[in-house]
């Protein structure tokens, strides 16, 4: 079963965010046809606490403006702010502190998930390119 619309969106608009915040390392994985409980999972790191919990509130003053105003059903993580969850049915965020983020390791353990691109609008097209992207 593809990702829903929605979920897309938010997916979306969280890395945004996040992005926005200096996150680092943003990957979409598309978990709708292994789980579920929900279709996407956002997974981004952050050199400290401090910048983990200003990418959680970007990302929940972001999806908070949207025109359906997206909250969080579940959050996780906050006091220690080394590995924050944010769940919104559809999306499941994940902030993690770049030591958790290396330990845990995410990423590897879904490694068999499609990817959905993120493309962040900050960044010029010849800098993305120059990072790998399409040129």
């Amino acid at each position: 079963m593809p990702v829903s619309e929605r979920a897309r969106e938010l997916a979306l608009a969280a890395a945004q965010a996040a992005a926005d915040k200096k996150a680092t390392d943003i990957v979409l994985l598309d978990v709708a046809d292994q789980l579920a409980i929900t279709d996407v999972f956002l997974v981004v790191s952050a050199p400290n606490e401090r910048q983990v919990l200003a990418i959680v509130d970007g990302i929940e003053e972001r999806l908070a403006a949207l025109p359906d105003k997206a909250k969080p059903v579940r959050r996780e993580g906050q006091r220690e702010a080394r590995w924050v969850l944010l769940d919104y049915i559809d999306v499941v965020v994940h902030v993690q502190h770049v030591e958790e983020r290396e330990f845990y390791a995410l990423d590897r353990l879904w490694k068999d998930c499609p990817v959905i691109e993120f493309v962040d609008r900050e960044v010029p097209v010849e800098a993305a390119a120059g990072r790998g992207g399409a040129a």
